[in-house]
């Protein structure tokens, strides 16, 4: 049970730096920094070109140097706690903000991605066993939602109890010390030593299923990123209930986690394409209902917001675990593989940003002022639309899946 404890805390950890930061960077650079949502989108996608090359790197070196996986969790954590500080807390006097702002992204992302990295690498050593794997993930996607639902909420809660500017220094350093907490309390995940395990290989990889899986992560995680990134101007502008945007996100993850030992089961019990598809018809059939909702429609974004999470709850739990379990059936090195599966993942919150901010900013959209009607229908057809057109898309590649990736 200690075990399963710090494997839900360090999950909660590294999602403190994943969904919530794309939710929040918009207005946060938009309201606090100034920032334009081009120069935004710029930023994420410069970003995501260094991560092209680091996550694999970082997924080779967790793999060329097994022993040091401890001193390497040590090195994710104060990264994240430093990048937290400099991001939200501190603003330099001299330089100006963006050079500071890319910096700050940079250091918080590459200790995100070193802990991703090894954590998910770390799965089959803390599992014991291929089959168990989707035990472990329960635990870890439990903390993956409980860190989601704090760290999303915890800036207007600090703004609440009276913090300033937007509550966003005060959520820097409340995060910095959840990360250094977090670490000394979950040392003991890495005494753990990974079975032996041969170098990863382009064909390897292919012949295991990992780039199917790979392909599915990122087509799968679109829809996720582009409402995650436009959430937040969804439920203000467009809905205009900007009182209820931290409730509804407590419902979308609180629906989530709930959901998370029911597909656990369902997947072990039925077989995990089984379960993924019903669970993506769900996410679309949750979505596309958005787009026809009025302003004020506050218990019908709150069915929505429902919906989605319990689909949410299905994509965390079952594809990480077919993953892994491609990789453990073929024998291979993890480390490299999930910094692959890191990138994807990433790419698909970049390419949201990427995508669709410089879209609004087209259409002459602004966040929290006087928006057009055809401004408010853009954002409308990016926040629930497209994203159910993609999915229809990550729906056709598990239909497609061979049976060798979808079993034991």
């Amino acid at each position: 049970m200690m075990q399963a404890t710090r494997v839900s805390l360090f999950a909660m950890m590294l999602a403190a730096a994943g969904l919530p930061l794309y939710i929040h960077l918009p207005r946060y650079a938009t309201a606090e920094l100034g920032m334009s949502l081009a120069t935004l989108a710029a930023v994420l996608a410069g970003i995501r070109v260094l991560d092209f090359v680091q996550d694999p790197l970082l997924g080779w070196i967790t793999d060329r140097w097994p022993k040091e996986r401890a001193t390497f969790a040590a090195l994710a954590a104060l990264g994240m706690a430093t990048g937290f500080i400099l991001l939200y807390s501190y603003q330099p006097a001299i330089g100006g903000v963006l050079p500071w702002f890319v910096i700050a992204l940079v250091l918080l992302f590459t200790a995100y991605s070193l802990g991703t990295v090894l954590f998910y690498g770390q799965s089959t050593a803390l599992a014991g066993s291929p089959a168990a794997l989707i035990r472990l993930a329960g635990f870890r996607e439990g903390g993956t939602l409980a860190g989601i639902i704090i760290a999303a909420l915890a800036p207007s809660a600090l703004l609440a109890l009276g913090a300033s500017q937007g509550g966003y220094p005060a959520f820097g350093w409340m995060l910095a010390g959840l990360c250094i907490a977090i670490w000394l309390l979950t040392r003991g995940l890495w005494s753990r030593a990974p079975q032996p395990e041969q170098p990863l290989s382009v064909s390897a990889l292919r012949d295991a299923g990992g780039f199917r899986l790979l392909a599915l992560a990122l087509v799968n995680s679109l829809p996720v990123a582009m409402t995650s990134t436009l959430f937040l101007f969804f439920v203000e502008d467009r809905l205009a209930l900007p009182d209820l945007a931290g409730p509804f996100l407590v419902l979308f993850f609180l629906a989530a986690g709930v959901s998370v030992p029911f597909w656990t089961r369902a997947a072990d019990r039925y077989g995990a394409r089984n379960v993924l598809f019903p669970a993506m018809i769900l996410a679309i059939l949750s979505f596309v209902s958005a787009a026809f909702l009025p302003a004020g429609a506050a218990l019908g974004f709150a069915a929505i917001c429902i919906g989605s999470g319990a689909a949410l709850g299905a994509d965390m739990v079952i594809l990480p675990v077919l993953f892994s379990r491609a990789l453990a059936r073929a024998g291979l090195q993890a480390g490299q593989a999930f910094g692959l599966w890191s990138f994807a993942v990433k790419l698909a919150l970049a390419a949201a940003a990427v995508l669709l901010l410089p879209l609004l900013q087209l259409s002459g959209f602004t966040p929290g002022g006087q928006n057009s009607s055809a401004a408010l229908m853009t954002l409308t057809w990016a926040y629930a639309i497209i994203p159910c057109c993609i999915k229809l898309l990550a729906i056709a590649m598990v239909l497609r899946l061979p049976r060798k990736v979808t079993t034991p």
